[in-house]
């Protein structure tokens, strides 16, 4: 098997609602995301041969993904009264509704299911802070 990894980083603020710690309140994080994906084998003609894939779709793919994250306020949908939400909005913050609670863990499960669309992806690693990290396979992995 053969694996590709690559990674990308991006700020953002969140809070976890109902949560009984510091996390109840706003604070930021540098979220480096590293996604890892696997082929059995590698492409055998063309300009890929001897590749699993051009690295630089892979990585592009990933920033774009990432990027759009940056630089915003993550938000669990319905989590904010409705008249914060509004005054955030009037001030125009870059705010991100999210169906699931913005977690390492919910983080890591939704980058790797977007990636799995176009990617077989075996790995999903999501840092908070460089020490901390939550990572999501896949339940098909071998």
């Amino acid at each position: 098997m053969y694996y590709l990894k690559t990674e990308h980083s991006f700020d953002s603020a969140h809070f976890l609602q109902g949560y009984d710690g510091k996390c109840r309140n706003i604070h930021g994080h540098r979220w480096r995301v590293v996604a890892t994906m696997k082929a059995e084998s590698l492409k055998n003609s063309g300009q890929e041969r001897g590749m699993v894939l051009d690295f630089g779709d892979f990585k592009r793919d990933l920033k774009a993904m990432v990027d759009f994250y940056d630089h915003a306020f993550l938000i669990e949908a319905g989590s904010l009264s409705k008249k914060l939400y509004e005054a955030l909005i009037e001030e125009d913050f870059k705010l991100i509704e999210l169906p699931f609670r913005p977690t390492a863990e919910n983080m890591a499960k939704y980058f790797y299911d977007q990636l799995s669309k176009q990617y077989p992806m075996d790995l999903l690693e999501v840092y908070e802070t460089p020490n901390n990290c939550a990572s999501y396979r896949g339940e098909h992995h071998e």
